[in-house]
């Protein structure tokens, strides 16, 4: 019959004898089942307890005899739930029973108490009793109609039944139309339900699918904002943290659509999104983009984040317009080195704080355990093509099992690379062997590096090999922080599970003796990589201190790679806050930086077009590039930096009309966020946004969420929903067909205000190597310091007339981008003297975690 109606239905035959436990198990695994809408229960009698029929999720139960269900039903919410088939049956053959009694024997349980509520509503009186009750004759001789919730008795007669009443049973089989009662000489003819409970139950199926169809449309946003009481003087980040109780994690994702199965809960405040939404929304359209950047950074902060979290909180808390912040992943090494935390701060940031900067849901280990993976495989591989024959390899390689010879598909998919068009081992001829088994890698030329999430100097340089075993193989390596790893920037680029996939086999760890790349995929271990990742693709939700949503995904360096959050959050989210929400995610460092990469990489590798730049300063940071006084971690600040100094603040903000300018060179409209701090007068502040306004900002507006929360940033989300209906012509700085040198001179000009570059002989040998290697058509990421506009940290403001040095040029393939290295880059940073983990601690009765920012 529901294949007929066009129902695909899995029929599951538990074995005769199964116990409870055992039918309960089954339940719970179809359940989880993203491919079961609809369960059905045909069992004996004695199995339908509440404890079987309560294991059938709500949505998913056809028979509409859950506790959830029935108390719907019962509630009246009838529209919200499934009547349960033999009641729909019963009421569809009994006409007209207003004011008529209904008598109900033997109808028990959840059955009973369905068919009792649903008659009462339709206004019969209802009359119930077992079939051994003293009262059955008389009531049975009252009794308009009667209904039999199961089989009668042979030895109870009913022959007293009221001439003309309608007699319904409800017998277990369903599909039976037999009348087994004996009941020749009454008056009244029995109706059994039969084919009529299976229909109502085929309809039940069809709400069902039309209701989880339903479910997978976008759905209008049903977000309960937490209060915020602002104490002055503000505390710390922690206290502030713990202040706040977050919603559970799976009630923020049903407040914003997301579906039961679309998240995998960490804890209690985190959860992992699928991106089976992607294609579940894929028609739903996008909303607006926009992204914080900020001036030229200074030891004073700007706060970036903080701007970003407290727009979000403005938006949806105090605006009621749906947003989504969208931030990085904090590394452990600045976080136990010299940041503390990077939450956002404050009254805007992200809770709990404490575990979006420790580990959160594992992401970096992953790409740690993925990177050194791949960098042991290349030692490996070296040593044993120096140590064996290639008849040895082959067969190492190529082994036998179970007698049967066979290429991995990793393995044929190199020997089609190489044009062996070949399938069987035995039949490769000995140059083909050679060929499939020699790398060749040229150990001088192993770019790539083993990775730590910890700042840890002595690891910048290391000799690898040394042990007896290694055979006298031995070379000089270094350790890059975790985040540095190409895999880190893949991650925040990639699309999908599939382009992961690819990026990870197309990166080039060396070149073999040829001058020839070899990648990931030469090493045969990109699935393996793949598997590592498989859970840290997927962005992780969290909240603000408003309750507001927010996704972490990904952390890549901003100095060598492109310093912003993932694309695959970006487009979640977009989805999520629909047509007129806004995502707002930021890019890190100065927009000289951050922002170029965002727009010149991101934006190709997502297709997405960004709405408006929220650009950050602070007053004091301005003072700074004006000329004021150096500053020093821990000591007081000099007066310039507390005292009104209009001079100063006009000098510095020269950086400020240049990253408006850089802002402008891609077509996108900038508002600019104004950090205010109590010391800043209302002068300085004024000043500030009437040059920025002169300068071509489409507005710029004073902020206080740090100290206020969302409603410090009301009057910036209302700008920044102005400006993002301003006309939109963005455009990227360059065209990828240009030469490598050709972009990379098109950025330290237009962007930096460089008046030329200049290339080492080894930067200059490796353009050259990539150009004919087919990689110059990839987006530049420049790698130079942030503390300024040129090469040299210590020239604030707007350095002119330098010429930008280029040391090295490198490449990520997979990640897609050539990495030019401006004078000298560290990948690996170092502990300070007092590192931040002087102050971190943890109270053993409580598990708190104290002195984290």
């Amino acid at each position: 019959f529901f294949e007929q109606v066009g129902l695909r239905v899995i029929h599951i035959c538990l074995p005769e004898g199964s116990t409870k436990d055992e039918i309960v198990s089954e339940i719970l695994r179809l359940n989880e089942d993203p491919n079961v809408q609809g369960l059905a229960l045909d069992l004996p009698e004695s199995l339908y307890s509440s404890k079987v029929l309560n294991a059938v999720k709500p949505e998913k139960d056809v028979d509409g005899l859950s506790s959830v269900n029935l108390g719907r039903l019962v509630r009246g919410d009838v529209d919200d739930c499934p009547v349960p088939p033999t009641v729909s049956a019963v009421m569809e053959l009994l006409e007209d029973i207003g004011g008529r009694t209904v008598l109900l024997v033997g109808a028990r349980g959840a059955q009973g108490a369905a068919l009792q509520s649903v008659l009462q509503r339709e206004g019969a009186a209802v009359l119930s009793c077992h079939w051994r009750a003293p009262q059955l004759q008389s009531e049975l001789r009252q009794a308009d109609a009667v209904v039999l919730g199961s089989t009668k008795p042979d030895d109870v007669p009913v022959s007293c039944i009221k001439p003309g009443a309608t007699i319904i049973s409800c017998a277990r089989d369903l599909l039976s139309e037999k009348c087994n009662h004996g009941q020749q000489n009454n008056p009244a003819a029995e109706k059994t339900i039969g084919s009529l409970a299976v229909a109502m139950r085929m309809q039940n199926m069809v709400k069902n699918m039309e209701r989880w169809i339903q479910s997978q449309q976008y759905r209008k946003w049903d977000l309960h904002c937490l209060k915020l009481q602002p104490l002055s003087p503000v505390p710390s980040d922690i206290e502030i943290s713990r202040a706040q109780s977050p919603k559970a994690v799976d009630v923020l994702a049903k407040e914003i659509g997301l579906l039961a199965d679309e998240i995998e809960i960490y804890g209690q405040a985190k959860a992992k999104v699928r991106l089976s939404l992607l294609e579940r929304l894929k028609d739903q359209p996008d909303g607006k983009y926009v992204l914080v950047a900020g001036i030229t950074p200074t030891p004073l902060g700007e706060g970036k984040s903080t701007v970003t979290v407290g727009l979000v909180q403005a938006l949806t808390a105090h605006l009621n317009i749906n947003s989504f912040a969208c931030l990085r992943q904090p590394s452990q090494g600045p976080t136990f080195g010299v940041k503390g935390g990077a939450a956002g701060g404050g009254y805007a940031q992200v809770i709990p704080m404490e575990e979006f900067n420790l580990h959160l849901t594992g992401d970096i280990h992953a790409i740690t355990a993925a990177n050194n993976l791949l960098a042991a495989a290349i030692d490996a591989r070296i040593l044993h093509e120096n140590t064996q024959s290639d008849k040895s390899l082959y067969n190492r390689l190529v082994p036998v099992v179970n007698g049967v010879r066979g290429f991995s598909a990793i393995q044929l998919a190199r020997l089609r690379r190489l044009g062996i068009n070949k399938t069987d081992p035995e039949t490769l001829t000995e140059e083909e062997i050679s060929k499939f088994v020699r790398l060749d890698i040229d150990p001088s030329t192993i770019t790539w590096q083993r990775v730590v999430d910890t700042n840890d100097r002595f690891l910048r340089k290391i000799t690898v090999g040394q042990a007896n075993t290694e055979k006298g193989f031995v070379r000089q390596a270094q350790f890059d922080i975790a985040v540095a790893s190409e895999i880190m920037a893949i991650l925040a680029l990639t699309t999908s599970l599939q382009d992961m996939k690819e990026r990870l086999g197309k990166m080039v760890v060396a070149n073999d003796k040829k001058g020839e790349p070899v990648t990931a995929e030469d090493l045969g271990v990109t699935g393996a990589l793949a598997v590592l990742m498989k859970d840290a693709i997927k962005p992780t939700l969290m909240q603000t201190l408003e309750g507001t949503p927010v996704f972490v995904h990904a952390g890549p360096f901003a100095n060598i790679a492109h310093g912003n959050s993932s694309v695959l959050a970006d487009k979640i989210a977009l989805k999520l806050v629909g047509e007129k929400g806004f995502v707002v995610t930021e890019a890190g460092f100065g927009a000289d930086i951050g922002m170029e990469k965002f727009f010149n990489i991101k934006c190709r590798a997502s297709g997405l077009v960004p709405s408006v730049v929220v650009l950050v300063a602070t007053v004091r940071a301005l003072k700074m590039h004006g000329g004021g006084p150096n500053v020093t971690a821990g000591a007081p600040l000099k007066k310039e930096y507390t005292e009104e100094n209009l001079q100063l603040v006009a000098d510095g903000c020269c950086n400020l009309q240049k990253q408006i300018q850089i802002t402008q060179l891609f077509g996108v409209p900038v508002v600019v966020a104004l950090n205010v701090f109590k010391t800043d007068s209302p002068a300085e502040v004024d000043l500030v946004c009437k040059i920025a306004k002169e300068s071509g900002a489409f507005d710029a507006v004073p902020c206080n969420h740090w100290s206020a929360g969302g409603r410090g940033a009301v009057k910036l989300a209302q700008a920044v929903e102005k400006a993002a209906n301003q006309k939109n012509s963005f455009k990227y700085l360059y065209s990828l067909e240009l030469p490598i040198v050709e972009k990379i001179r098109t950025i330290a000009q237009k962007v930096y205000g460089a008046q030329d570059i200049e290339l080492s002989p080894v930067a200059q040998s490796q353009v050259d190597r990539y150009t004919r290697q087919g990689f110059g058509n990839l987006p530049i990421c420049m790698a130079k310091t942030h503390l300024s506009l040129s090469h040299q940290p210590e020239r604030k403001g707007v350095p002119t007339g330098f010429t930008l040095p280029i040391s090295d040029v490198r490449a990520s393939i997979g990640a897609g981008f050539i990495y030019p290295l401006v004078g000298t880059m560290s990948t690996m940073p170092g502990l300070p003297t007092r590192p931040c983990f002087y102050d971190i601690d943890l109270d053993p009765i409580t598990e708190q975690v104290k002195g984290l920012f």
